[in-house]
């Protein structure tokens, strides 16, 4: 594996480690994300649990192509949540803008996901 793969691994693995942590520090900023029909800490929290164990698995040689091919299907995943917040009259976080911003930025984390996990 080249060296600037691994570097991009670890990063991503990095990002999830602190995006998984932030679930419990600040639960309330995602809950503008989940839907009012699924419970909202059970999912805040879960996301925030699989997003450690992910980025915990990139470090770890024998679970990284698993742990590469989670981090793409969660970034699909979260994806529409993206999608639903550009048209919500109030988005999840910030302006309009910030929602506009925030979903070209997911298809670059799929982008980087579905590289990091391709062989």
């Amino acid at each position: 594996m080249n060296k600037i793969k691994v570097v991009l691994i670890f990063i991503f693995g990095i990002f999830l480690l602190f995006g998984g942590v932030y679930h419990f520090i600040n639960p309330v900023m995602y809950d503008p994300f989940i839907p009012d029909f699924l419970p909202k800490n059970l999912v805040n929290y879960g996301a925030g649990v699989l997003e450690i164990t992910l980025g915990i698995g990139t470090f770890i040689s024998r679970c990284r192509n698993l742990a590469t091919l989670g981090i793409l299907l969660l970034m699909i995943a979260f994806l529409p949540l993206h999608v639903i917040d550009v048209f919500k009259e109030h988005p999840a976080i910030g302006s309009h803008q910030a929602a506009l911003v925030r979903l070209p930025l997911q298809f670059i984390l799929i982008l980087w996901a579905w590289f990091i996990n391709k062989k």
